[in-house]
């Protein structure tokens, strides 16, 4: 471990270190049904300062915790200057919380991350981001038969009360909905489409042009900025954000699941849903070479469900049913495609509109993630 330690806690400079932060999922849930390894390369690129755009205005550092020789848990302390100077608030976040069912072990590692911002002059603590609001957030508190859909968390059912244990309050429950071909509400959806074509003469929807990825990217970006401007943990994306996270899913992103509705040819709404490429890594290590691409290829064929990852409409048309229309269209194409379900996820609690738009498709909810908050951590630790 590191040269700087307290009471078994050291902070990560090293690149064996870093190796270590990012491999301890790796053991921690060896042998959990429902955990699927994310691959290594992506999650290096989470925390790599220099090639991932969110770190040019945020810094991150990360922290391991050892007992009796063995690496027992990991955080990362996460200042966000963007969040922080669009609430005006003095917020720190932390991140990528992996811990033994020790609330002991878990105390110090917050004392090191709060030690760590408090630092940089922060009073407050939210989290988890994994590293920012934009990537995997939340600790799953519900819904641990299922295995999770890609690109959301998964943890240990203990975390819940680990955080509890050492102060944390709950801020904000996220849900994910699923809708499969069985008990999806089409002729309702179909209805609903109808009405749409009469309100808007003028209403297309086309595909993302995957060739003219670069001109799609910035007609999301600004739909979500103000689609979502007055949501919760909200921050504008950035070009630079965007982009990447448009490169990164380029090469699983599928035409016939990612939308822009137009309206006399300017773009309203967007929707974008992936196909659940977890179902693929389930059966790998979390590695690509020498042989795990043969094992993506092989079992990317069978994949059956896909999660509405993101989505927005332009304020003026919100509540006007664009959202069950592209869940509609995902649907239909997916029937044709063999896609047998669709995660919705993830639902801000207190989005009671698009709550009721899942309920209205026929889906379930099936998983709640929780968002947990800190008020004051100079008395916790």
């Amino acid at each position: 471990m590191g040269q700087t330690k307290i009471n078994g806690v050291s902070i990560v400079t090293t690149k064996k270190e870093k190796q270590q932060f990012v491999e301890f999922p790796y053991r921690h849930y060896d042998g959990d049904e429902h955990w699927i390894a994310p691959l290594k390369m992506e999650q290096k690129k989470l925390i790599d300062t220099e090639k991932n755009p969110f770190y040019n205005n945020a810094d991150i550092a990360l922290f391991l915790a050892e007992q009796n020789g063995e690496i027992c848990g990991r955080i990362a302390a996460i200042e966000d200057r963007r969040y922080n100077e669009f609430h005006n608030s003095k917020t720190g976040f932390f991140g990528f919380f992996e811990c033994i069912n020790d609330p002991s072990a878990v105390k110090l590692l917050f004392k090191v991350a709060t030690d760590w911002l408090r630092d940089r002059g922060l009073n407050k603590l939210l989290g988890p981001t994994n590293p920012s609001m934009m990537d995997e957030i939340g600790i799953l508190v519900d819904g641990f038969e299922y295995d999770p859909s890609i690109l959301m968390p998964y943890n240990k059912p203990y975390y819940d009360n680990l955080l509890t244990s050492v102060g944390f309050e709950k801020e904000m429950d996220l849900f994910a909905f699923r809708v499969n071909q069985d008990n999806v509400a089409l002729d309702r959806m179909n209805r609903a489409a109808e009405i749409m074509k009469k309100r808007y003469p003028s209403l297309s929807v086309r595909s993302v042009d995957l060739k003219n990825i670069k001109k799609e990217v910035e007609i999301v970006r600004e739909i979500f900025n103000k689609a979502w401007s007055d949501n919760w943990g909200f921050i504008p994306l950035t070009k630079e954000e965007l982009k990447t996270l448009a490169d990164d899913l380029k090469m699983i992103l599928d035409e016939d699941f990612a939308h822009i509705a137009e309206i006399e040819g300017e773009p309203v709404a967007f929707s974008i849903a992936l196909p659940d490429l977890n179902q693929a890594l389930k059966h790998m290590d979390g590695t690509l070479f020498p042989f795990g691409i043969f094992k993506l290829l092989w079992h990317k064929r069978n994949i059956n469900q896909v999660r509405t990852a993101l989505m927005g409409v332009l304020p003026e048309y919100q509540g006007k049913g664009f959202d069950a229309l592209f869940h509609r269209l995902a649907i239909v194409n997916g029937r044709e495609k063999g896609i047998y379900s669709s995660e919705l996820s993830w639902v801000l609690e207190t989005n009671t509109n698009m709550v009721r738009v899942a309920e209205r498709l026929g889906a379930e909810k099936e998983k709640t993630y929780r968002m947990y908050k800190m008020s004051d951590f100079d008395s916790r630790f």
